[in-house]
C-alpha cells in the first residue's frame, strides 16, 4: 500500500485541502490518504484551536464521498505531544509492509530541520511530497547538507492556486462576511449551526 499522510489542524477543513489531498492521491499515483488529524500542533501551543470534537465531525464530513480518504486517530488516540517522527514511527508499527509519504507545504519543507528528530523522521518516510504554488523554488542540496537523504525523497506536486486558508475562513465567519464555497457544504452547515468561529 502506498499511503499519503496529510496532517494538519484542519480548523476547519476546507476546499484547498480537499484539491491538495486529491492531486496528491493520483499524482503520485497512491492508495489512499490519511488525514491525520493532531489535536494539539507542538507549534501552535499558543494559538487558539476550535475544540477536537468539532473539527474532528467537520473532517469525517469533508472526506465522507471519497473512498481514497480516511481519517486516522493515531494522534488522538495517545498523548501529547505529537510530534510528527512519533508519528511515523506509529504507522510503521502498524503496517511495516506499507509506504508512507508524507504531504506538506514548502513552508514545512523549510521549517524542517528544526522539527523534533528530523533526521529520524526523513529516514521513517519513503517519501516526501511537497506542495508547490506557482512561482515557488526550492534549493534541495541546501536541505540534503542539513538533512542527507532528504533530497532523494522528495516529490514535488504540481497544484492548482488555491488561496483558501483556515486563518481567512476564521476572520470571515467572525466579521459576518461569506465563506460558503470555502468548505463543503455540510462542513458550512456545522460551522453556522454550531456558531464556530463566531468569538
Amino acid at each position: 500500500m502506498r499511503i499519503g499522510i496529510f496532517g494538519g489542524t484542519f480548523d476547519p477543513p476546507h476546499m484547498g485541502h480537499l484539491i491538495l489531498a486529491n492531486e496528491a492521491l493520483h499524482q503520485i499515483k497512491l492508495d489512499r490518504i490519511l488525514w491525520l488529524l493532531t489535536p494539539i500542533p507542538p507549534h501552535k501551543k499558543q494559538q487558539n484551536i476550535t475544540t477536537l470534537v468539532h473539527r474532528l465531525d467537520m473532517v469525517q464530513m469533508a472526506i465522507a464521498d471519497n473512498s481514497g480518504f480516511e481519517l486516522s486517530r493515531v494522534d488522538i488516540d495517545r498523548p501529547p505531544p505529537h510530534y510528527a517522527v512519533d508519528t511515523m514511527a506509529l504507522f510503521r508499527k502498524q503496517a511495516p509492509d506499507g509506504e508512507f509519504y508524507y504531504l506538506m507545504g514548502l513552508d514545512s519543507l523549510n521549517d524542517l530541520p528544526d522539527w523534533h528528530r528530523p533526521n529520524d523522521f526523513v529516514h521513517l518516510c519513503n517519501g516526501i511530497v511537497v506542495m508547490l504554488r506557482e512561482g515557488e523554488k526550492v534549493d534541495l542540496q541546501n536541505f540534503d547538507t542539513l538533512l542527507p537523504g532528504l533530497a532523494a525523497k522528495v516529490r514535488f506536486l504540481k497544484t492548482p492556486l488555491v488561496e483558501i486558508s483556515g486563518s481567512d475562513i476564521r476572520k470571515r465567519a467572525k466579521l459576518g462576511k461569506s465563506f460558503r464555497y470555502f468548505v463543503p457544504e455540510k462542513v458550512y452547515q456545522y460551522i453556522v449551526s454550531n456558531c464556530l468561529y463566531q468569538a
